[in-house]
């Protein structure tokens, strides 16, 4: 008798690959039943605004994440690197250029800075270097400003978060663009590979020669170069800077990594799932506005996703 090696598909695989998507397509059929504003090209084209900053964090997170690590100060650093922005363009910088470079690069090293506590300190886990400089780049933020918000920015500054191309958010074009160059970095590149390897197995990658402080240190510096760009797209949107902006962004940049199929365990990923989950939150978010629920409200169901979310992960993992 011959032995059937065929072999079966799981729900939990099943839900693994193609569940982020599915979820987004019933709720977006939901919404629509219930608000008729849902499916009007204007509220798409704000959804697509509103997705692009988060998705430039979480892709960010992404490959932290990848590596069994976490970071908690995403939003105060983004917080913090546009208020620096602002600071330097009211001490007479009236350069774009200068400007994004300033924003961008104060994010790159605020990552950097995480990634060497970790690192060089010998911390147990990145939860306890992030959830330190969480506060100390939040502090800096209102200390810089004096608790004020900044604005006035030229439209160099404004375009990439309020600008369109034939009707379309150029931030969401961005997001498109990065996120096929991260799908790029991280599936065909050896550094890329190596961060899967880091977070699959640490101590395997160890003994295969990668040096895992300095991959564990550059995906901070990502993470924190990202929440550099989602600062200027911020800023682009609102016109302002305000150093309280962003308590919720690594939150709901952590629930579109694990929607997305993510694993706080590390070595389990992809940029597609990533931008899929960053997707499915913001269309939450905007549904649950039209729908007149507060804040808090919306809270409440970010936590209950991640929460599923997480389980479904446990129960594919078993």
């Amino acid at each position: 008798m011959k032995e059937n090696t065929k072999k079966k598909t799981s729900i939990g695989e099943i839900l693994g690959k193609g569940g982020p998507l599915i979820a987004v397509i019933i709720l977006s059929v939901v919404l629509a039943v219930a608000s008729p504003t849902f499916l009007t090209t204007d509220n798409w084209m704000n959804l697509f605004r509103q997705t692009a900053l988060n998705s430039m964090i979480a892709v960010g997170m992404l490959v932290i994440l990848l590596t069994g690590g976490i970071d908690l100060s995403v939003g105060s650093i983004c917080a913090f690197a546009s208020c620096l922005m602002g600071v330097a363009m009211k001490a007479g910088i009236d350069n774009s250029f200068l400007l994004i470079i300033i924003c961008v690069g104060v994010g790159a090293l605020c990552g950097l800075v995480n990634g060497l506590l970790y690192t060089k300190l010998d911390l147990p886990h990145p939860f306890i270097a992030t959830l330190g400089t969480m506060q100390i780049f939040r502090g800096a933020a209102l200390i810089v400003t004096g608790a004020s918000p900044i604005t006035g920015f030229p439209d160099g500054v404004t375009w990439l978060g309020f600008g369109n191309v034939f009707g379309f958010p150029v931030c969401f074009i961005a997001v498109i663009i990065v996120f096929a160059a991260f799908g790029f970095f991280l599936n065909y590149m050896p550094l890329g590979r190596k961060i899967y390897a880091v977070g699959g197995n640490t101590e395997a990658a160890r003994l295969s020669g990668i040096n895992v402080k300095n991959v564990q240190t550059f995906v901070d510096f990502i993470g924190g170069l990202m929440s550099g760009v989602a600062a200027w797209i911020l800023t682009g949107r609102v016109g302002t800077v305000m150093p309280t902006t962003g308590e919720t962004y690594a939150m709901d940049a952590i629930a579109a990594c694990i929607i997305g199929g993510a694993s706080f365990n590390g070595g389990k990923g992809t940029v597609v799932g990533t931008l899929v989950g960053a997707l499915m939150v913001q269309i939450l978010r905007n549904g649950l506005n039209l729908l007149g629920q507060q804040s808090d409200v919306q809270q409440v169901v970010i936590g209950a996703v991640v929460i599923i979310a997480v389980f479904i992960d446990v129960r594919r993992e078993k």
